[in-house]
């Protein structure tokens, strides 16, 4: 928030440097992000007025101007500006001036005519020009309209450029700080000094206000109020009031607008103007809109609004949407004679989501979706009559109209002092504690060291607990104050658990196969169960819905790995990658009574040119080899609709389901938009955990070689290699050390009905050198049970 230190100082007594007091309120928590002085540069610029403009005798695109600057004097200046005429008020840089950055104006002769010095634009007194009304955008900063332009005045007494503003940042926990009362009352307890709160008397007309105010729904608007102003006169606001609004980051308008701007910025309180000649019923009604009304706002925008956005009417129609932006039927023109102020408490969540839903952010949406405080609403409006009387601009109607159905209820905490001092650690006092407390404005009943009755001040929304205390005490005791102590208590390095290993086990296998490790959000769309062909009555399907979800793509809590990872394989497929190989070790959440279960799973995605439903199984193979877990089954699945008919395998143990691996079914291919074959797999680690046996155990390297046949079978298409396997390890006699499938073939040189599956088989002995005989005896034994089991061939061509 962008705070001018001149109007801060009509609340506060500042009296040391300016850099200094920011970086005390840093200490106290209101932290200073940057310290601009406007002016900084500047000399020798006074308010000049042109007296004559003549034409240039040797350039046609200069004139001749003769200013007076003060004290009788004047000066000839030449310009190319267009926007300059006879008697305008205007900035003059003179002789040996100075400017921001370091410019320096002197007298010289601009094509044979003498310039004693340059009329100055906005931008080159360092004034932002989206502050700058059109006339002056494009030329000279014309002064006409502004108040206390001396001629001769030192440019920056007379526009205020002689002050500093401070940018604070302010967290959203502390909405009563989005005001100037609120650092003001931040800037007294931290420097000291008491709140100098403006005094506000409103002085009414003989009329009395002949209006009437209804609140249809109190939980969505608390209070609201209305004051009347006729005999209106639009205008600009003076230059003080603009010159502050400029400071603190907001456009003048006109003084009406203006107004409702210096209150908001003032008191925090949004107000908003309507032109009482369009509310012609003599009434306001808050209400909830028309499911698919339309509306159209102040910046001739038509909205499309549902029926749980409040908006406010005068019994007939729309004429704002409540706490975000008035309506265009109603807005405050140069023709408005007659205004309603308004000054309301809305609700911060109503008015959060009217703001989300129709895409329109502004500064009173801004502060309400923080919260305002009920009492301040009335503050606000009579605050803005009171201005009204000062500018000169109306005359306000006797009394208000108000509906005020929801009071804000008072907080009141106990809490222990002696507790709350001995936890922070800090050498305060009982008096000091309460001290504290009271300069924030908070009311204190200390009824004994152990116990203080705390009624919190209205506008104090954040503070709901004894924990809120501890803060504030703290913090204006001060955070550097309080004395550092070395910890205490026996320090143990951490170890992790042994789940954690077997975790890291798994990743760093995968790894080491050439997976790479993705990481995906635990919460996904009910739609990809869909697009993963689940059927209707699996388990999975069971979720767990979010309260408030981001959106419908992570509206529930996964059951299954496996969409997470086929989002990651079309990501990696739309940017051209030509293989991806990823794994992620993550969670999946089953619903029961109260908390959730979180299932660890293993879930193994890949595609690619050399990837295909071997290499997925032999990746998975080697990961349980990894941590020790064996006597598992691999069966053949036939009924998994996530997966292609015939290339599934379901992993069991003991009877128990360990998880499901193969190549994803071409709709699902086609689900997720990818083109090439998909290899997934997911696996229960749980279960897997409880199972393996991860005592690791190291046998001698061995002494003797090894050899290796190749044998290229022609077996039944109904042979599975699990069934192959067995036989290979059942007549191994010891010898057989490993054994890989390295070619599956189904062309044109097979008959109908068969396939080749190629094995090359290793085998070695612990006592000796094999032999080609001792080889052939086992190799042998191996095929003729090969050929007995399963009538498999040994393929010749």
């Amino acid at each position: 928030m962008l705070v001018p230190v001149k109007w801060l100082k009509d609340y506060v007594d500042i009296d040391i440097d300016t850099v200094e007091f920011a970086d005390m309120m840093t200490m106290t928590g209101t932290k200073t992000e940057t310290v601009e002085f406007f002016g900084e540069g500047i000399e020798n610029v006074v308010v000049g007025k042109i007296l004559k403009i003549d034409s240039h005798p040797n350039a046609e695109k200069l004139v001749v101007c003769q200013v007076e600057v003060g004290e009788g004097k004047t000066v000839q200046i030449c310009t190319g500006a267009k926007n300059v005429s006879e008697g305008d008020i205007v900035p003059v840089a003179l002789d040996k001036a100075k400017l921001p950055g370091g410019i320096k104006i002197k007298t010289s002769k601009l094509r044979g005519e003498l310039s004693e010095g340059m009329m100055c634009s906005a931008n080159e007194l360092g004034i932002n020009e989206f502050y700058v009304d059109d006339k002056s955008k494009d030329g000279i900063y014309l002064l006409n309209d502004f108040d206390g332009m001396e001629i001769g005045k030192d440019i920056k007494e007379a526009l205020g450029l002689y002050d500093a503003v401070i940018d604070f940042e302010l967290t959203a926990n502390r909405p009563d700080c989005r005001s100037m009362i609120g650092i003001a009352r931040e800037a007294a307890v931290t420097i000291g000094k008491k709140i100098k709160y403006p005094e506000i008397e409103v002085k009414e007309c003989d009329e009395e206000i002949d209006f009437d105010v209804k609140i249809e729904n109190p939980d969505l608007c608390m209070r609201y109020g209305a004051r009347i102003v006729k005999d209106v006169k639009i205008g600009p606001s003076p230059y003080w009031m603009q010159r502050r609004l400029i400071e603190a980051g907001v456009r003048p308008i006109n003084n009406i607008v203006d107004i409702t701007n210096f209150v908001m910025l003032e008191y925090g309180q949004p107000l908003h103007a309507f032109d009482l000649n369009q509310v012609k019923t003599g009434k306001i009604v808050v209400k909830t809109a028309e499911n698919g009304e339309k509306f159209t706002t102040l910046d001739n925008v038509e909205r499309t609004l549902d029926d749980k956005m409040l908006v406010i009417t005068d019994g007939e129609k729309s004429i704002a949407l409540a706490g975000v932006m008035g309506g265009l039927n109603s807005e405050i023109t140069d023709e408005t004679t007659a205004v309603l102020f308004e000054g309301a408490a809305f609700n911060a969540e109503n008015t959060r989501r009217t703001s989300k839903v129709l895409g329109l952010r502004t500064e009173a949406s801004g502060r309400y979706e923080k919260g305002v405080a009920t009492e301040t609403s009335k503050t606000g409006v009579e605050r803005a009559c009171q201005l009204v009387e000062m500018l000169g601009c109306g005359r306000v109607l006797k009394g208000i109209a108000e509906d005020y159905p929801t009071k804000q209820e008072k907080v009141v905490l106990n809490v222990n002092p002696s507790r709350i001092i001995k936890n922070i650690g800090a050498p305060i006092t009982l008096d000091e504690f309460v001290k504290i407390l009271e300069d924030l404005e908070f009311k204190c009943n200390l009824k004994s060291s152990e116990e203080i009755e705390i009624e919190v001040p209205d506008f104090r929304l954040d503070m709901e607990q004894e924990a809120d205390v501890y803060e504030e005490i703290a913090r204006i005791y001060g955070f550097e104050k309080i004395p550092s102590a070395q910890l205490e208590g026996n320090v143990t390095a951490g170890v992790k658990t042994d789940k954690q290993k077997f975790m890291d086990k798994i990743k760093e296998t995968a790894t080491s196969i050439g997976l790479y490790e993705i990481l995906t959000y635990s919460f996904v769309s009910p739609k990809s169960l869909d697009r993963i062909k689940l059927p209707l009555d699996s388990a999975k399907r069971n979720y767990i819905k979010l309260l408030n979800p981001l959106g419908e793509d992570t509206s529930i809590m996964r059951t299954t790995m496996m969409p997470s990872t086929l989002n990651v394989l079309y990501t990696n497929a739309s940017r051209k990658v030509e293989q991806a190989l990823v794994f992620e070790c993550g969670h999946t959440f089953t619903p029961q009574e109260g908390l959730p279960i979180e299932n660890n799973h293993l879930c193994i995605g890949m595609y690619g040119k050399d990837v295909d439903f071997f290499v997925l199984k032999g990746s998975i193979e080697k990961i349980f080899s990894s941590i020790g877990f064996e006597g598992y089954e691999i069966i053949p699945e036939t009924n998994n609709s996530t997966f292609h008919p015939g290339r599934c395998a379901t992993i069991m143990y003991k009877g128990q389901y360990v998880g499901t691996f193969g190549e994803a079914h071409p709709e699902v291919i086609e689900n997720y938009n990818l083109t090439q074959r998909v290899y997934l797999g997911e696996i229960d680690l749980d279960l897997v955990y409880d199972n393996s046996d991860r005592t690791i155990i190291y046998n001698p390297l061995p002494k003797y070689p090894s050899t290796s046949r190749d044998i290229a079978l022609l077996v039944k298409k109904d042979v599975y290699v699990g069934q192959i396997e067995e036989i290979i390890e059942a007549n191994g006699q010891g010898l057989v050390e490993s054994y890989k499938l390295f070619d599956v073939y189904t062309g044109s040189q097979i008959a109908d009905g068969y396939k080749s599956v190629a094995y090359s088989i290793t085998y070695r002995s612990k006592d000796k050198t094999l032999t080609d005989e001792d080889v052939a005896k086992v190799h042998d034994k191996i095929l003729s049970e090969l050929e007995t089991k399963l009538d498999a061939k040994l393929r010749t061509n």
